[in-house]
């Protein structure tokens, strides 16, 4: 049963008519921490919507290596799994659930017709490519040009901002894996910025302290 608060949300952004065939025509799905929701190398038959929940969004190189290229949540979709509905190629991204969650599957032959028929699809569409290009460029910027200490800050913002909250729930190894580093060298800096007043380090969780965001 989706929540009130959810559809009153895709009303602001969605007419009200594209918002009843949505759920008339789309897949409502619960998952859980940890699912896979898009996967390399596998055919994307549908496009999510987040209702609840955020969703991360990774790469892979050729040695297996991941890497963090976004967030998902709060009505927000993957401009990647359009893409691939649209051209019928593989994903080349994978997506997992960081929490508990909603989405809603859009089915890839809707997707076209709706560009033609709702404005405001077409205007969703447009601006969930924007949003994720400028997310890449963001995260380009950080990996080309910020030294670790900036990317981990960068990181412990964007998940406080997508949860709400200024507790953390991250292992070091789960960082470093996210940003393509070494356990060591996060464990170093969180410390030095613990050392700083910035946040608290516990067991698999780190609480941010107000100076944190205040000397950004």
């Amino acid at each position: 049963m989706i929540e009130e608060a959810h559809i009153s949300k895709l009303q602001t952004i969605l007419e009200p008519e594209l918002v009843k065939e949505l759920f008339q025509y789309g897949d409502l799905i619960h998952f859980h921490a940890g699912d896979v929701i898009m996967d390399y190398g596998k055919y994307v038959r549908s496009m999510p919507i987040i209702l609840k929940g955020t969703v991360k969004v990774m790469r892979q190189d050729e040695n297996g290596k991941e890497i963090l290229l976004y967030y998902l949540s709060d009505s927000e979709s993957c401009s990647m799994a359009y893409g691939c509905c649209m051209t019928a190629k593989k994903s080349e991204v994978k997506a997992v659930a960081e929490e508990d969650g909603t989405l809603i599957a859009v089915p890839y032959v809707k997707l076209n017709d709706w560009l033609c028929q709702y404005t405001s699809w077409r205007n969703y569409i447009f601006n969930s490519f924007n949003d994720r290009f400028l997310e890449l460029l963001h995260s380009v910027d950080i990996m080309a040009f910020g030294n670790m200490d900036k990317r981990i800050r960068e990181y412990l913002r964007s998940k406080s901002e997508r949860t709400g909250s200024t507790v953390i729930k991250v292992s070091h190894h789960k960082i470093a894996d996210e940003l393509a580093t070494t356990r060591v060298v996060v464990s170093r800096i969180l410390k030095q910025f613990e050392n700083n007043g910035l946040l608290l380090l516990y067991r698999n969780e780190i609480k941010l302290l107000k100076p944190f965001f205040e000397n950004e």
